[in-house]
């Protein structure tokens, strides 16, 4: 009895060391691969992350028909002005939340280059841009997807109630004594639509000159909002007789019924490009890369209109809603130099001039 106990147990014994040995033969099953995954075969994704910065309209707007095109994939998006938008890449560098930035003017989209916020993308649509080299970066890590002009929005009753006063038609008007208190326009910490100002004026008139003519610019301002749309409504409203905008958010308010009129600087306007980017180590580059490439089509960019938008298009065969906002005296704006310095001039203008305190949302 005791032999046949102990052959049983060396017989089991024997057959859990021929299974081990099996086992460790095997092959290891592949990994899932990453919807992030760079090189070699990606994941389908289900879900797209989008850091938003124009107008939320345009974002839902935006968000609703890229699902249409794409029922596989459903888009959340967080909307941020562009100034919040970098700083929010910043903080998650290291594990980025986002997986495409889109919108807001490229100024912010050359320093997050140079900070290696941005994942260069050549995609294939890239040809449809109008201007190869106005319209993307030279490395492909961000593109143009519309074109706007700053412009003054003044109100019309507050007109009609100070007999004699014109609305502004150069940067200096802003400096006459009627508008003292009476101007809103966005902090450039914030916005990307104030930060385009400054550099304009910077360009116009040169750095020392340019920042002494600023100083004395925000002295005349009642407020400064969070948002760079936000003056045009909030004029429009009657609580400041003049907003420093781009025309097209001025348009917008138009549409909607503001009495605002829209003039713009003789000497010159600053304009921007909207940019979009692919983030760093998305999460979804499959379905970022998708979306980019959806943004660079001409039927996309035309859908601007039907969200309360009217910037122009920057590809082939999209036809602009509003030509008349860009055929006005534009300045050969430096692209490179406001955003190579974004950071040392917004913190001079925060330092020097005033402080991103107490915002107007």
């Amino acid at each position: 009895m005791m032999r046949s106990v102990r052959s049983y147990w060396a017989l089991a014994a024997a057959l859990i060391l021929v299974v081990l040995a099996v086992s460790a033969c095997a092959p290891v099953p592949p990994a899932a691969p990453s919807g992030g995954a760079s090189g070699g075969s990606e994941a389908v994704s289900t879900e797209l992350n989008v850091l938003c910065t124009p107008q939320v309209q345009w974002c839902e707007g935006m968000k609703s028909e890229f699902e249409k095109a794409n029922p596989d994939i459903t888009v959340n998006f967080v909307r941020m002005s562009s100034g919040e938008s970098l700083t929010r890449l910043r903080n998650e560098k290291d594990n980025p939340q986002f997986d495409i930035w889109w919108g807001g003017p490229v100024d912010s989209f050359i320093a997050a280059t140079q900070e290696g916020l941005l994942e260069a993308y050549d995609s294939p649509n890239m040809k449809n841009l109008k201007d190869q080299k106005l319209y993307k970066d030279p490395d492909n890590f961000w593109a143009g997807v519309y074109v706007g002009s700053l412009g003054f929005g003044t109100n019309q009753t507050w007109l009609d109630e100070n007999p004699g006063v014109q609305p502004p038609r150069s940067w200096d008007d802003l400096l006459k004594p009627e508008f003292k208190g009476q101007i809103m326009v966005a902090h450039p910490s914030s916005s990307g639509t104030s930060y385009t100002a400054l550099c304009t004026i910077l360009q116009i008139k040169g750095e020392e000159e340019g920042w002494k003519f600023i100083q004395e610019y925000a002295g005349q301002v009642l407020q400064f909002t969070k948002s760079g749309a936000a003056p045009a409504k909030f004029v429009g409203q009657g609580e400041a007789a003049v907003g420093i905008v781009f025309s097209h958010d001025i348009v917008a308010e138009i549409e909607k019924g503001s009495p605002l009129v829209l003039t713009f600087p003789e000497e010159g306007t600053g304009y921007e490009i909207g940019g979009m980017g692919i983030i760093k180590g998305a999460k979804h580059l499959d379905a970022a890369k998708k979306w980019f490439d959806w943004a660079l089509e001409p039927t996309t960019q035309e859908l601007g209109p039907k969200y309360e938008s009217y910037q122009a298009p920057t590809v082939e065969g999209a036809t602009p809603s509003r030509p008349e906002l860009l055929e006005v005296n534009l300045i050969d704006y430096d692209f490179d130099f406001c955003g190579s310095n974004k950071s040392a001039i917004v913190d001079k203008f925060t330092n020097e001039i005033a402080a991103a305190d107490d915002l107007k949302e």
